[in-house]
């Protein structure tokens, strides 16, 4: 039976200052992250000791050195927020990792959250730039310069599971949920032939089927190895595939759907074949073809769109679930999907209140229209990034959403709560709270593990192997009975 689908999301946000002809990338990330205050004290470092990206899922340890900042530069670029989340500066971008959750309606709370973080964090830099200087962030995948940054899913699976079934049974998946999932672009990069209007950000910069890379020679399915919980007995599937979504429906979808995919694949439940010929240009096939209609060549001859070939893995989801206990989230998710399947089939314009790319398409076809412009316009390739804009006063999704033309899944109330509250059925509970009530003793956070300096003694390491430990019925008790770190690490010892 599949194990509990804990999942998160890694989105590296577009940065840029304008009126700042020095611009760097990397300090001024810094300054981003750095302006973000909270109220538990101290400098805590990020653990990397327990990290090891060479690890891949094929058996093997890639060559390579793994990078461990010094202490100082380890504080300047790492946060660890009280509501569990990690946010830091990767290579040249912000970026924001969302606590472990248990379902994909307390991701969209949580992903939104780190949306929130990063505006209020962005006001705070702006005060602390040279006069005429303003610092704008993007909820984006590409700088127009060639150059693609990620929007990563974390899924916990079975460790029993071969990676090889992994790979066969999620390959024409990932090739092909773009058309539920994009994010819509303007034109065409790296490489890729020229083109309008496309479904997906980071279709065009995937170039192989599997691999460990994340930033050359990107693979359709990363074959990182590194769980952050206990080896034996999990995976951490990261995967590298999708967009940066705005739309609180289309991550709603993205996270749900694959995970009762990934839940499928356990249960040696995805009784069909359907592999790809060529699913690198699969996917480029499907992203550049908004009306969704560009047959794809099977492997077994077959020829099928990519809304028939998701319609295929819906019918095998229906099956699964037929003769098992559902709960009221997966039921929606196989709802959704369903609607938006039979929205795309007819035309996908009828989520244009729902989907990204297809919001985003109508927005820009609607303004072209009343201007008399075409797809060529410096105006239209502006407004592509425009929605992207994390400005609440600014940003063309929150427009659309302040106009009741963005659908909801969760509430303002519920994301301004996750800022600082972490969710209660996780570890992320108890790290998050470890950092509110002794803060200025915690030495060190990972995802599995937590460090406190007590009383000038060793670091004392708690680790935290288990993603569905830790959660609020699970140490609440423990917490109101240890006062101070020192009180902590005794009752965990007793």
């Amino acid at each position: 039976m599949a194990i509990p689908k804990v999942m998160g999301t890694e989105v590296e946000y577009g940065i840029t200052v304008k009126g700042d002809p020095d611009f760097d990338p990397i300090s001024s990330c810094v300054l981003l992250v750095n302006a973000y205050r909270e109220d538990h004290a101290g400098e805590i470092l990020w653990d990397y000791d327990q990290e090891n990206p060479l690890a891949d899922a094929r058996g093997f340890q890639v060559d390579g050195e793994k990078y461990t900042p010094n202490q100082q530069e380890n504080i300047a670029r790492n946060k660890t927020l009280v509501n569990g989340a990690r946010y830091y500066v990767d290579h040249a971008h912000p970026e924001y990792s969302c606590p472990e959750v248990t379902n994909v309606r307390d991701l969209v709370v949580h992903e939104k959250a780190g949306e929130r973080i990063l505006e209020a964090s962005r006001r705070e830099a702006n005060a602390l730039l040279p006069k005429g200087a303003q610092m704008l962030i993007y909820k984006n995948n590409s700088d127009r310069k060639g150059n693609s940054y990620g929007s990563h899913e974390n899924y916990l699976m079975d460790r029993r599971t071969s990676f090889k079934q992994i790979v066969e049974n999620l390959m024409p998946f990932f090739a092909t949920r773009q058309v539920y999932c994009g994010a819509g672009k303007v034109g065409a990069e790296n490489r890729s032939a020229p083109v309008e209007f496309q479904i997906s950000q980071r279709a065009d910069f995937f170039e192989t089927e599997v691999a460990l890379d994340t930033m050359v020679k990107r693979p359709i399915i990363n074959t990182r190895d590194e769980p952050h919980a206990d080896r034996e007995k999990y995976r951490r599937l990261h995967v590298i595939v999708g967009d940066a979504n705005l739309s609180e429906y289309t991550i709603y979808l993205r996270n749900g759907v694959t995970a009762i995919v990934l839940q499928m694949i356990e249960d040696g439940t995805i009784s069909k074949s359907l592999a790809l010929r060529d699913p690198v240009r699969a996917i480029k096939e499907t992203s550049h073809d908004p009306t969704c209609r560009k047959e794809l060549q099977m492997d077994e001859g077959r020829r099928l769109t990519a809304v028939e070939l998701q319609a295929e893995y819906l019918e095998m989801a229906l099956a699964h679930f037929s003769s098992r206990s559902i709960d009221p989230i997966t039921k929606d998710v196989l709802v959704k999907w369903e609607h938006a399947l039979e929205c795309l089939r007819r035309d996908p314009m009828e989520l244009d209140t729902k989907v990204d790319w297809v919001m985003k398409k109508a927005m820009i076809e609607g303004f072209m229209e009343r201007k008399s412009l075409d797809w060529s316009s410096p105006q239209v390739e502006m407004l592509d990034l425009q929605y992207h804009d994390l400005r609440p006063d600014k940003g063309l999704y929150y427009l659309l959403e302040r106009q009741g033309r963005a659908d909801r899944i969760v509430s303002d109330e519920e994301i301004t709560a996750a800022i600082h509250q972490p969710p209660t059925d996780t570890r992320a509970y108890f790290r998050g709270e470890c950092l509110k009530k002794y803060g200025s003793a915690v030495f060190g956070v990972n995802w599995d593990s937590i460090s406190f300096g007590v009383d000038g003694e060793p670091i004392k390491r708690i680790l935290m192997a288990e993603p569905l430990k830790g959660t609020k019925a699970h140490v609440d008790e423990l917490l109101v009975s240890s006062p101070t770190a020192a009180d902590l690490v005794k009752n965990l010892r007793a």
